[in-house]
């Protein structure tokens, strides 16, 4: 299947409305951090929660586009570690661009990025043990699943076990 036309954008307030979207799958809740109920504002607060990780270096986003400038996805950086040269890497797309590649290539782009913006040493996917499509881009894009952290995610009163997937730049590319 030939790469899907997509490209990163840094997250705006003009995404807000696609990241509202994304809030009303089942999916994108059971597999995030977005707390449910999801709380008034919450894509408000999320954003600015990024904006301020941008200033400080510390976290990015960016918007998923494809060729025509709308919003597939997201793509983040929910932690970066300029001391450790360490990043946690994450993507969510929209139901009705999955099982396109999108994901896949989103996740090629921000690990592109990640390496060649943040000169990041090592790059982690932290991936519920039940996600088994975002686990299959995982290991399409040249991550290795390393283990699983025992009980380590905690939400809505719930434990659960959290797959750690990592890439370094010693890594054979992926394909």
């Amino acid at each position: 299947m030939p790469a899907p036309d997509v490209r990163l954008a840094l997250l705006e307030r003009r995404h807000l409305p696609a990241l509202e979207k994304l809030l009303g799958d089942p999916a994108v809740l059971r597999f995030t951090r977005v707390p449910e109920p999801v709380p008034d504002g919450f894509v408000d607060s999320w954003m600015a929660v990024y904006e301020r990780g941008r200033d400080d270096g510390s976290m990015e986003a960016f918007a998923v586009e494809d060729g025509a400038g709308e919003v597939l996805g997201v793509a983040v950086a929910p932690r970066i570690d300029r001391d450790t040269r360490t990043a946690e890497l994450g993507y969510v797309v929209l139901p009705r661009a999955r099982g396109r590649g999108v994901a896949g290539a989103a996740l090629l782009q921000l690990t592109d990025w990640a390496f060649r913006e943040l000169g990041a040493l090592r790059l982690e996917l932290m991936i519920s043990p039940e996600n088994g499509p975002s686990q299959r881009v995982a290991q399409r894009c040249g991550y290795v699943h390393e283990g699983t952290l025992r009980s380590l995610h905690f939400k809505q009163g719930r434990r659960e076990d959290t797959q750690i997937w990592s890439r370094l730049p010693s890594d054979p590319a992926p394909g």
